[in-house]
């Protein structure tokens, strides 16, 4: 609740929580590491977290992953549906999990979310809530249609749960970097989660995802990116790099070894841990190769790394960049990466709980609105999430090149062809 807070005293547009359903267990065969430093393990129900979020603020959004691989689609439609009546700033994250082969991993997306597409959208008319005493009708049945499908992965037969909420579609965010991650992101997605490593293949990245929207006849520009980065600021470099170094020390690169395993299924323990790593030229080495290469030149250093290294690295800013400066510093560097990467914000990382966003909100929100650069205050107060990240009062709903939208034209269709002839069944 007091995260929601400082969010919205800060004008931050949403607030984002990535779930998990396993436990990290690659490193050493056992999930111990993870337990021990407390990586992505003991998380709460988003969904709950987010309800009590919700209830303290008036527009800050909330995003939430919601696994395709675990979750039924019935259900999460209907869970969706439910945030968004309460708050109507709600936003969908696809997840995966590394239990299924990279390659149907987006298979069963694809599929997942048409079919929520089709229960948000196609199932109930914009009027179907009557609440007309006289008629003695609630909820007009002719106006609710049930969803038959019947798919490689899911089979359904029913309307949809609830009637239409605000938003209908949650604004839909995606992350992975994988070309089937950035087709199913340029094809659906309105805001991506990225890695920032190194501006140029972040850069690289933006481009290629808004390519795919345009190849899928959407605006480039409607998909919005935002990559990791975690902020130390302070009135003066020295107390920003006190806080840098304090945050520094309760490092854990065991931790961040059980990480790096998870992303690479790649058993780090078999490495020595204050050793270079030796290459060679095994397909598991070269993918830890890759990441190396990543981390060295955003380090911009060419010295060794060894496990320890990238342990502590993953574990202190995972694949995202991070700067220490005082708020015109920390500003600079923020507007140099928007010019040379062509993101609209970033998803910031808290090193220190809530001291982190407190410091964005207090020092760092104040300097970029001096500058301009910064709102000043929502575009819709009050209003949806996805009017504010848009910033477009009144879209509400999924453009009409969304996919989703798709749904939404064929129901207006049918409804249209039922009140010309209201004998016939649609």
């Amino acid at each position: 609740m007091e995260m929601a807070k400082i969010a919205e005293r800060g004008k931050i547009t949403c607030c984002f929580f990535a779930d998990a359903y396993g436990v990290n267990d690659i490193y050493a065969g056992t999930p111990d590491a993870t337990y021990r430093g407390s990586c992505q393990v003991a998380q709460l129900d988003p969904f709950m977290v987010v309800s009590a979020m919700a209830a303290v603020t008036k527009t800050v959004g909330f995003a939430v992953s919601a696994n395709a691989i675990y979750m039924n689609p019935f259900i999460m439609a209907r869970s969706f549906s439910t945030l968004d009546h309460l708050n109507a700033r709600t936003a969908r994250a696809m997840g995966f999990d590394s239990i299924m082969p990279h390659g149907q991993r987006y298979e069963k997306a694809t599929e997942f979310t048409d079919l929520v597409y089709r229960l948000w959208e196609g199932s109930w008319d914009d009027d179907a809530q009557q609440w007309d005493v006289e008629a003695n009708m609630a909820y007009d049945p002719s106006k609710i249609k049930k969803i038959e499908f019947d798919g490689k992965l899911h089979k359904l037969s029913a309307a949809h749960q609830t009637h239409p909420s605000p938003q209908r579609v949650p604004v839909m965010f995606q992350a992975g970097s994988s070309k089937a991650g950035i087709a199913f992101a340029g094809a659906h997605a309105e805001g991506v989660f990225c890695g920032s490593l190194i501006p140029s293949h972040t850069a690289k990245y933006v481009k290629e995802i808004r390519t795919t929207a345009k190849e899928s006849g959407r605006d480039p520009k409607s998909v919005k990116a935002f990559p990791g980065i975690s902020l130390f600021i302070a009135p003066t470099l020295e107390e920003a790099q006190a806080k840098y170094e304090a945050a520094m020390k309760l490092v854990d690169p065991i931790a961040g070894l059980a990480k790096f395993s998870s992303y690479t299924n790649i058993d780090m323990s078999k490495y020595p841990l204050d050793e270079p790593f030796e290459f060679n030229g095994a397909p598991a080495d070269n993918t830890i190769k890759g990441q190396i290469e990543n981390f060295k030149a955003g380090n911009g250093s060419d010295e060794a790394w060894t496990p320890r290294k990238v342990g502590t690295t993953l574990a202190s800013q995972s694949l995202f960049s991070f700067t220490v400066g005082t708020p015109e510093m920390v500003a600079d560097y923020l507007e140099k990466w928007v010019e040379e990467t062509d993101v609209d914000g970033f998803n910031l990382c808290a090193a220190r709980f809530p001291e982190s966003f407190e410091d964005v909100v207090t020092m760092l929100v104040p300097e970029l609105q001096r500058r301009g650069i910064y709102w000043l205050d929502y575009v819709v107060p009050g209003g949806t999430l996805r009017e504010n990240m848009s910033m477009e009062p009144g879209q509400a709903r999924v453009p009409d090149e969304h996919p989703a939208a798709k749904y939404r034209r064929e129901r207006e269709a049918e409804s249209k062809a039922r009140d010309a002839n209201p004998k016939a069944e649609c």
